[in-house]
């Protein structure tokens, strides 16, 4: 037989539990308040406990506190799209509220990495972030408060990706900047615009890629698979080598691929070949070059950290995803019949971002730098990759192919 249930009293031995037709809200500064729907009042005391609470510490990071037409108050989450009459402080207790360790994997997307995160008081640049797996990298963090540049070859492209994100969250600070890592002289004149804002720099993502595009040479005379990939960003750093160190702790982020272990650089005796980099038409291959060129960032991503990790700066590479469907293969119709075919077996662009994201943000990562993620996890890369000796001679050719064509700061 059913338990008998005495008239004016809930079945519930909870007194936090409302009684049925209230409802629990708070006004602007936290204090909590009690409605009855049927009765059409409201009160300060808890209708069972007859205690008077107030909500604690600040808003979960993405929601803010809203007032609308008839004066109520409510809570619109700017990340997830929803808004409630519930404070969503009320929803957690001192301990839920405790950081706990978090696990990830290739399902992870950005935006789980950078759950509850205040990012207000970075700037970052992502280079290459008008679409793909760039793009979603500068909404994460647009997002979550961060001053996010969109540093891009093509402005007008940029400032439409950039009004994306203001369209989704009015208050998100991004904007576009021109930065065509084919150009030298362009990247000298994007960091010195940079630096002339006066603005720190915590976050740096190269991230700009070009995959399977016909053989071409750039106006410094370089391949441009390789000056895209590698020596432009290498430039770009060593220009803006001041900033991240001003701004430390700064992280720089650079986005590699699986494919560097499909190749190698070195000749006979062990230095960087800059033949097997910049090779004549007659010997160039678009995918091998595409693989160079992602060797080349780990072993920048290695020797970068090795110099700069004792100033506060760290630096990791990172391979965002398995056949990955962007823009990048755009140059070859097979390529892209390919990606098309793979789609549904891949990673979104979402979860692209988030190993890159981990890297510019995890907090057991601060100090910590000189290794290759994937999925949000640490792995080995290639022998080759791990080789300092070609890192050293991949740098010192860097330098030396920048200094035949501009003149250098200071080196690191």
């Amino acid at each position: 037989m059913a338990a008998l249930k005495y008239a004016g009293m809930d079945d519930t031995d909870s007194e936090d539990e409302l009684p049925p037709g209230w409802e629990e809200r708070s006004t602007k500064d936290g204090w909590v308040y009690y409605a009855n729907h049927e009765e059409m009042r409201t009160q300060w005391e808890h209708p069972k406990s007859g205690k008077k609470k107030r909500c604690a510490g600040d808003l979960p990071y993405g929601w803010e506190q809203e007032t609308d037409a008839k004066g109520q108050i409510y809570y619109a989450d700017h990340i997830n799209k929803r808004t409630t009459y519930f404070d969503p402080r009320q929803a957690f207790t001192v301990e839920d509220l405790q950081v706990k360790p978090k696990r990830y994997d290739g399902n992870t997307s950005a935006l789980d990495v950078l759950q509850n995160l205040d990012l207000s008081d970075k700037v970052v640049v992502i280079t290459g972030a008008n679409s793909g797996i760039g793009f979603e990298t500068a909404r994460s963090f647009a997002l979550h408060g961060a001053h996010v540049i969109l540093a891009c070859r093509n402005k007008s492209r940029a400032s439409k990706a950039a009004g994306l994100i203001m369209d989704e969250w009015n208050k998100a600070r991004v904007e576009a900047m021109t930065l065509d890592l084919t150009s030298l002289r362009s990247v000298r004149e994007f960091a010195e615009a940079f630096k002339a804002r006066k603005l720190p720099l915590h976050i740096l993502v190269c991230n700009a890629a070009v995959c399977t595009q016909p053989w071409s040479r750039t106006e410094d005379g370089l391949e441009s698979t390789f000056q895209i990939c590698h020596l432009g960003h290498f430039y770009l750093v060593q220009l803006l080598q001041d900033v991240l160190r001003y701004s430390a702790p700064a992280r720089v982020v650079v986005v590699s691929s699986e494919s560097h272990r499909f190749t190698d650089l070195v000749d006979s005796c062990g230095k960087v070949d800059l033949n097997l980099l910049s090779p004549p038409q007659k010997e160039y291959w678009s995918m091998l070059a595409y693989n160079r060129a992602k060797l080349c960032n780990i072993l920048f991503s290695n020797e970068l950290h090795r110099r700069m990790s004792p100033q506060g700066v760290i630096c990791n590479a990172v391979h965002p995803g398995n056949m990955m469907y962007t823009s990048i293969h755009r140059s070859w119709w097979l390529m892209t019949l390919l990606f098309t075919l793979a789609r549904p077996f891949t990673k979104s662009m979402q979860q692209g971002a988030a190993t890159t994201v981990y890297c510019a943000v995890a907090p057991e990562l601060e100090g910590l730098g000189g290794m290759y993620f994937n999925n949000c996890f640490r792995c080995l890369p290639s022998p080759q990759a791990q080789d300092p000796t070609a890192a050293l001679s991949l740098w010192e050719l860097s330098e030396r192919l920048i200094q035949e064509r501009s003149t250098l700061p200071q080196a690191l």
